[in-house]
């Protein structure tokens, strides 16, 4: 680790993100926003958009080894793969690559923000929202779904960045199995809450749909916006912990 450049780590990890949630959050808006060619392509072709969007994040930002979630950040912490410094730079990377895909993406969804009249769907582009509101069961979701991201990301413990020694060193043979396991997370736990399964990603979003000059866009409802944090940070944290003994793996 100590050959790493900092400051491209910060850049890989920053256009990673930026990446994925640009592609993501495009996918809903395509879905949710009127007057738009994929209008009410339905939940599952949200889950595939995302899966795809990790799946791109992941091949820009080879270099940190792809991590582009604090969550899964947090249990490579946790498993000393990553220093608490590679831990934090890329933890800010991710949340200013959140900010700015978002941005990107309002960008290229203007006019059609613009066109629809539903502040909760302009949030729902940005940020998760739970379909029932219950902070102790919205927050448990949100464990459960990112304690499998991560679970299942430690299981392809064999591959890496050479050099850095974190997931997604091999390319495409390691973004597709993650991308696939996103897919298969929205289709399987994502209806209760949206699966946000990773700060960068919802907060990120969220901010941005706070500082944008959205027309009729309404509150950011920063009330439930710790819920997508503090979940996957946990749920992050027990998938390392349980890793080394469920799966066999060294600790």
């Amino acid at each position: 680790m100590s050959d790493v450049n900092l400051g491209l780590y910060f850049l890989s990890e920053f256009v990673g993100t930026a990446m994925l949630v640009l592609l993501g959050c495009g996918v809903v808006a395509n879905v949710v926003l009127a007057k738009n060619k994929g209008f009410g392509g339905g939940f599952l072709m949200v889950n595939w958009g995302w899966g795809l969007a990790v799946f791109s994040g992941v091949l820009v930002s080879a270099y940190s080894g792809a991590i582009i979630n604090p969550a899964v950040g947090i249990g490579l912490l946790v498993a000393g793969t990553i220093s608490l410094q590679m831990f934090f730079i890329a933890a800010a990377a991710q949340l200013v690559g959140g900010i700015v895909g978002a941005i990107v993406c309002y960008l290229a969804y203007r006019k059609h923000f613009d066109e629809e009249e539903d502040a909760g769907k302009k949030l729902g582009v940005f940020s998760t929202a739970p379909e029932i509101r219950s902070y102790g069961a919205n927050l448990t979701t949100e464990i459960i779904g990112t304690f499998v991201l991560v679970f299942v990301i430690f299981a392809f413990a064999d591959y890496g960045d050479i050099h850095i020694g974190v997931p997604g060193g091999l390319g495409p043979l390691a973004a597709l199995p993650v991308a696939l396991l996103v897919v298969g997370l929205g289709a399987s736990l994502g209806g209760p809450t949206g699966y946000a399964i990773n700060p960068a990603r919802d907060l990120g979003p969220r901010i941005a749909h706070a500082i944008l000059p959205i027309r009729g866009k309404g509150p950011s409802d920063w009330a439930y916006s710790w819920v997508p944090v503090v979940g996957p940070l946990i749920g992050g944290t027990i998938a390392a912990l349980a890793a080394p003994l469920l799966l066999g793996l060294a600790a």
